[in-house]
């Protein structure tokens, strides 16, 4: 027969914790309607051999708040790797994803390099 003990069995101070249970998100999952802006603006890719990266971020958006910064390597969207993808494929992933994981890096470098060779 299970026998429960009673607080004043316990030689420890003992705290019940309630059933785990998942906790919430630490940053709500944020959905984005399909075209809406996304408040960056990407350049580079396949053709460049130096990546994608941020070349511009919209003061106050949703991307300026996440910490996004021109110079910002774009390494993967969704799992996708954006390290060797042609830019107009890059462009198509950002724009129709209704929810975007980024990996990015900070690597002022090679976005400097790249704005060097962009023809205006």
């Amino acid at each position: 027969m299970d026998q429960k003990l009673s607080y004043d069995d316990y030689q420890l101070p003992v705290v019940f914790l309630p059933a785990y249970e998942n906790p919430p998100a630490w940053i709500p999952p944020h959905e984005k309607p399909p075209g809406a802006q996304l408040g960056f603006n990407i350049r580079g890719g396949k053709a460049s051999q130096l990546g994608i990266f941020i070349s511009k971020v919209v003061p106050d958006s949703d991307a300026h708040r996440a910490g996004l910064q021109e110079g910002d390597q774009v390494l993967s969207v969704n799992d996708v790797d954006f390290q060797d993808i042609e830019h107009s494929k890059a462009v198509e992933i950002l724009k129709t994803a209704r929810e975007i994981l980024m990996r990015v890096r900070f690597f002022p470098y090679n976005y400097q390099r790249q704005k060097e060779r962009t023809v205006h």
